[in-house]
């Protein structure tokens, strides 16, 4: 079903820039303005230059940015500072790095991938898209005509055929390997075996993909795509502008980490802080656990670990030493709260139950009054300290999303709740990218 191919990789000039970790950076939906300040003032050449570039001071043409990208981009070729390889390649990528106290490793595959219409189902999204950001990365490609950061895709490895071929391949020289701050290590290989590439195809030709992280990205290439065409009418749909940069990894990588985004709330009246535990037992059973001090993560994550047919949820900041554990007890019930049109497993998803029925139903809070009351975090820890600290009023924790979940949900054409998965860590931007022309 999927189509991938390799490409002419462009990337950092070992001989121009010798300090790699100082040049890449995240992608850019996690840089913040002031991660963004930092990266431009720890080198000249850092890669948020071409991903994230900063507007001016006063400048009120907004795309005067995103000219000054194309600009730095076509200066660093000439400069030398970025190299484009000779041959077409597959790069493959291990991603090593620490969670909690525990190493792990993520082998990915950099390749590129034809663009498909969600309708044919070759490649599936679990979520969905906002417009702002789609309009951001769309004038970026029209200025650089590029994929500057990887769109991070899952696919299905049964027999092992994928994985065994990527260990023959991680023998040899890597392109690159290093380390950056945190413990965290990039090692890539290019692959321009012809058999291997032959064979890479092959295996993937059969099967859809499905995207983990980079929804936005994937539907502005799209969008992207449709407009070349439109200027082009006798374009063939094999044009460079037909295909995009994936980093793609097996569902069953023991490097697959997802974390949950629980869900931090403020602005609630005491009424409805009164009034929700008895709302909650209309739906949940209820247990109060004495908080331990010493313990918090720990003790919050043996509390949610959970049968797999079980929603489980934990609140905390109701009462100042005690947490709940919310069991729901009818599914049905809770169904009936979500819109009829989502899928039996949308519908027994510890998010949804979490976004449905207690912030919409219970609560009165939708992701339309996000701004000031609803807020996410990452880390168990993070979202217990600031309610603690009282910035918000209470913390509802989850579960992660199993990576099966999030095939099934892909697979019956449905799409999760904002924010329900958090693929760690992100991919690098500045390893390797590809330009269209």
């Amino acid at each position: 079903m999927a189509e991938i191919r390799p490409f002419h990789g462009v990337h950092y000039s070992h001989a121009k820039v010798k300090d790699l970790p100082a040049v890449i950076c995240p992608p850019y939906d996690i840089i913040p303005p002031q991660m963004r300040e930092e990266l431009y003032q720890r080198s000249e050449y850092n890669f948020v230059r071409l991903e994230y570039t900063r507007p001016l001071p006063d400048e009120k043409d907004a795309m005067a940015k995103y000219a000054r990208a194309s600009a730095t981009l076509e200066d660093w070729l000439k400069q030398g500072v970025l190299e484009v390889a000779d041959k077409p390649a597959f790069y493959l990528h291990d991603h090593y790095f620490n969670l909690r106290g525990r190493n792990y490793q993520r082998r990915g595959i950099v390749t590129l991938v034809k663009l498909e219409e969600w309708s044919k189902g070759v490649v599936r999204p679990h979520e969905g898209t906002l417009k702002e950001p789609k309009g951001d990365r769309l004038s970026l490609l029209w200025a650089l005509n590029a994929n500057t950061s990887s769109v991070f895709g899952l696919f299905t490895d049964k027999d092992k055929q994928v994985a065994n071929l990527f260990e023959k391949q991680a023998h040899g020289k890597p392109m690159l390997d290093f380390k950056i701050a945190g413990g965290e290590r990039q090692v890539m290989w290019a692959i321009t075996d012809g058999a291997a590439v032959n064979e890479l195809c092959r295996l993937f030709a059969d099967q859809p993909l499905y995207i983990a992280d980079g929804h936005h990205r994937y539907e502005s290439a799209l969008a992207y795509s449709r407009e070349k065409r439109a200027c082009n009418p006798s374009a063939t749909g094999t044009q460079p502008y037909d295909y995009l940069m994936m980093t793609l990894v097996d569902f069953a990588d023991p490097g697959l980490i997802i974390l949950p985004a629980h869900r931090l709330v403020r602005g609630l009246s005491q009424e409805t802080l009164a009034e929700l535990r008895s709302k909650l037992e209309t739906f949940f059973s209820i247990e109060k656990v004495p908080l331990k001090k010493d313990a918090t993560a720990k003790q919050v994550e043996s509390l949610l670990a959970e049968p797999p047919d079980e929603v489980k949820l934990m609140l905390a900041g109701l009462e100042k030493e005690n947490l709940f554990v919310l069991r729901l007890r009818d599914f049905t019930a809770a169904g009936e709260m979500m819109p009829s049109f989502h899928s039996d497993l949308y519908k027994r998803l510890d998010v949804s139950v979490l976004d449905h029925v207690i912030l919409e139903k219970l609560l009165g809070v939708g992701f339309e009054r996000e701004l000031g009351t609803l807020a996410f975090s990452y880390d168990r820890e993070d979202a217990m300290r600031r309610v603690g600290e009282g910035e918000f009023q209470i913390a509802l924790l989850l579960n992660p999303v199993r990576p099966e979940s999030i095939k099934g949900i892909a697979d019956a054409g449905d799409r999760m709740p904002r924010k329900s998965t958090y693929f760690y860590p992100k991919l690098p931007a500045g390893l390797v990218f590809y330009k269209m022309g």
